[in-house]
């Protein structure tokens, strides 16, 4: 059972840190130009298909698929396996509230090619869906667009990428913040498709405080969307269809990792940390803004937590002692969480 009273402190913490983030215009959200897409050789049975495939260095790709759910072309950043003389498995990683559009995503905070360097996986990162929550949305929005996000996820690519890149059919997915929250729900909606997932400093709780309030932040305050072009009425049943605390009982079976600190300042907040730079207000509003966000996501984990045990799902909790909502930490977790994923992953 959550406490209401913990959780509406929360949820009255998180709409004073939506008020403060409306006030701070996004920056460095970048656009992908679409150019006409040219059907390759084996579309999807969907109606998407990849339009390109572009080396950028060594063992990097820009890959670009269009989707014929949302009539539009996907960028992803794919980087193959170390060793392709065998079929390889996929990870798909996904970024935060910017969707890898903007400078809070995995490329521009963590060397990715190095990380995976070594790695015998197939690695597919969106850089697209900023404050989409990667779901399908109930209905087009003026500020968004139309979002088909799990059905592109989960049945127009995969298929893509195991053609193109010659996979072995098994998957598994990460994803922070707000994705931290998706991951789940996407391994929820297709049951199959994945083996493992690792959900880094989401809120796994939609349909109730603080996870909606949570939500409303992201696509509201900062996406300056309608939350209920996403998912209906805050009252109505789409909340807690892709509530991933509600429909727990979907995860059996997967290897699971999921994260949160306690949003206390930790050695990932110091001036002399990536990001802050020497910049005393960077750090004050990471230690205020990010301390009170992390410290609502620990609550929503901490209530993961319980309702897994209850239902006897075994996974791994990392409730770090401190740490505020930032990226220091999202690369440690990727890194602690690794050999999970690989061993989901057959690696």
């Amino acid at each position: 059972m959550v406490n209401r009273t913990v959780a509406g402190r929360y949820g009255v913490r998180l709409a004073l840190v939506a008020a403060l983030m409306a006030a701070i215009p996004s920056v460095g959200i970048s656009t992908f130009a679409s150019a006409d897409p040219v059907k390759s050789t084996a579309p999807a049975d969907s109606g998407s298909y990849l339009v390109s495939m572009t080396n950028v260095k060594d063992r990097e790709w820009m890959m670009r698929v269009y989707s014929a759910s949302m009539d539009q072309v996907i960028p992803l950043q794919v980087i193959t396996p170390a060793d392709a003389s065998v079929p390889r498995p996929t990870l798909y990683l996904l970024s935060g509230a910017g969707g890898g559009e903007d400078s809070a995503s995995w490329q521009a905070n963590m060397d990715v090619p190095g990380f995976f360097a070594d790695k015998n996986v197939n690695l597919v990162s969106p850089l697209k869906g900023k404050f989409s929550y990667y779901t399908d949305w109930e209905q087009s929005d003026p500020k968004l667009g139309t979002n088909m996000w799990t059905t592109f996820l989960t049945k127009e690519l995969p298929p893509i990428v195991d053609a193109q890149l010659g996979t072995n059919g098994i998957n598994s997915i990460a994803g922070i913040s707000m994705a931290g929250t998706s991951v789940l729900s996407l391994a929820q909606a297709a049951p199959d498709l994945y083996r493992g997932v690792g959900a880094y400093s989401g809120c796994a709780m939609t349909s109730s405080e603080p996870g909606q309030t949570y939500v409303r932040t992201v696509v509201e305050s900062r996406g300056g969307a309608d939350a209920t072009n996403m998912w209906g009425p805050y009252d109505g049943p789409g909340w807690v269809a892709n509530d991933p605390y509600v429909n727990a009982e979907k995860l059996r079976g997967l290897g699971i990792y999921v994260s949160s600190g306690t949003g206390l300042p930790g050695p990932g907040d110091r001036l002399d940390s990536p990001g802050i730079d020497g910049d005393i207000g960077a750090l004050a509003g990471r230690i205020i803004v990010g301390g009170v966000i992390e410290a609502a996501t620990n609550q929503c984990t901490h209530a993961l937590a319980g309702r897994l045990h209850e239902l006897g799902i075994p996974a791994t909790f990392d409730f770090r002692p401190t740490g505020t909502h930032s990226w220091s930490y999202w690369v440690e977790d990727l890194h602690k969480s690794w050999p999970m994923l690989a061993a989901s992953m057959g690696l």
